[in-house]
């Protein structure tokens, strides 16, 4: 009985330092965008008159407006084009298990090893030549191929764990693979489908780099790259630039908040069955 107790509060306090770890870094986000703008504000400091104008003003400089409209189209783009190719790539390489797929899952793992900064530069290059730079398409195009290792990884764990013998008893009352697909293995996989769009969604809409490099209009940029509308030639305006970015995270942390049971749901289904 002791121990249990001791496991708890150890359990407790570890909870209490992890939150202490996660949320200390937005509150001194928070109060550094209430002092006045231009200033350099230490740590935690309280400002003596909160300038809670600087989130309007924030939203105006960074003409956060077009820039929201600039997003929601770049998320549109690519979250539904790299979820169903994903998704039928899962499907084969998991259940299908077609004829060197191991090779192919291999090439997605290595894939999963590469970090944006490493691959910018070729990047870059490609996009120029193709015509496509200071264009929403120099960063549709790149973030679907570089999502898809991960997503293609996502799905083909939850299609490995889906029993044989619901294919058969499909396959005995005559169903084509593509029936098996759509019909009967795409609903089950709503909540890894699901989950999977809303990671690719946040991510979409946080990207940074590939918007500042490869796109010179900020408003054909994501929100995130807003955020260089605070960088001057000499310095940043740090309270800006901390309200800034509080209104670029804002969006993203009501998805998750209310898709969060999605991502309960898919990672308790791969436990349960994994």
């Amino acid at each position: 009985m002791i121990v249990a107790r001791r496991n708890v509060w150890a359990g407790g306090a570890l909870l209490v330092a992890l939150m202490a770890v996660t949320l200390v870094p937005f509150a001194s986000l928070f109060t550094t965008a209430l002092h006045q703008s231009g200033t350099y504000p230490n740590g935690l400091d309280w400002p003596s008159h909160p300038h809670w104008h600087n989130f309007v003003e924030a939203f105006h400089t960074a003409n956060m407006g077009a820039i929201l409209k600039s997003s929601v189209l770049i998320v549109i783009a690519v979250v539904p084009i790299s979820v169903l190719i994903a998704t039928m790539a899962g499907f084969g390489l998991g259940h299908l298990r077609v004829r060197g797929g191991q090779v192919v899952f291999v090439l997605f793992l290595l894939g999963l090893t590469l970090p944006f900064e490493g691959v910018i530069v070729p990047i870059y290059y490609e996009i120029r030549g193709m015509g496509l730079l200071n264009s929403r398409w120099a960063i549709i195009l790149p973030l679907i191929g570089l999502y898809m290792p991960f997503a293609v990884y996502w799905m083909r764990a939850h299609f490995l764990n889906m029993p044989a013998e619901l294919s058969e008893a499909a396959r005995v009352d005559g169903a084509s693979t593509w029936q098996l697909f759509w019909r009967i293995h795409v609903p089950l996989a709503r909540p890894a489908v699901s989950s999977l769009g809303i990671l690719l969604s946040v991510w979409t809409w946080n990207q940074f780099i590939l918007s500042i490099v490869l796109v010179d209009e900020p408003t054909k940029r994501t929100m995130a790259g807003a955020l260089g509308a605070f960088q001057g030639q000499w310095g940043a305006d740090i309270p800006l630039l901390s309200a800034g970015s509080l209104l670029i995270l804002t969006p993203t942390l009501i998805v998750f908040l209310v898709f969060q049971r999605h991502f309960v749901a898919a990672l308790l289904q791969g436990s349960l069955k994994g």
